[in-house]
């Protein structure tokens, strides 16, 4: 990556959670903190995600999900990345998660989840040190 490129972030609302408030608020957060931030809306299928992520070419996929499917959309997005050959592509995972998921989501290749309540700095911070690690 280039010293001078910024990071990009797609924010992604999979499955049928119709809230938003916390995405939004990480997605300004991130912008703020000097990030290139794509956010998709709400109710985006994981194939929607996929494509998003790859045709905007970005360098992480926030997943914002509180609707109890984390574990099997996270997959089908992470599924679909490989499929498409964009694996590399850091997938983080936000929102309403059982702390006995998050190993099972980790395992799935997550690089990181971020419960509710987590401060922005934190996620910004995190992101930052993994794509300069990569």
């Amino acid at each position: 990556m280039e010293p001078e490129s910024k990071i990009r972030v797609l924010i992604a609302k999979p499955g049928l959670d119709g809230h938003e408030r916390g995405a939004h608020v990480v997605a300004y957060g991130l912008r703020d903190a000097g990030f290139e931030v794509i956010y998709t809306g709400l109710r985006q299928t994981p194939r929607q995600i996929v494509n998003t992520a790859i045709q905007e070419d970005v360098d992480v996929v926030g997943l914002s999900i509180l609707c109890g499917a984390h574990l099997s959309l996270t997959q089908m997005v992470i599924n679909g990345l490989k499929e498409g050959g964009a694996e590399d592509i850091l997938v983080l995972v936000g929102g309403i998660v059982p702390e006995e998921d998050i190993p099972r989501l980790k395992e799935m290749g997550v690089g990181e989840v971020f419960t509710a309540g987590t401060p922005v700095s934190a996620v910004s911070n995190f992101i930052r040190a993994a794509v300069s690690a990569s």
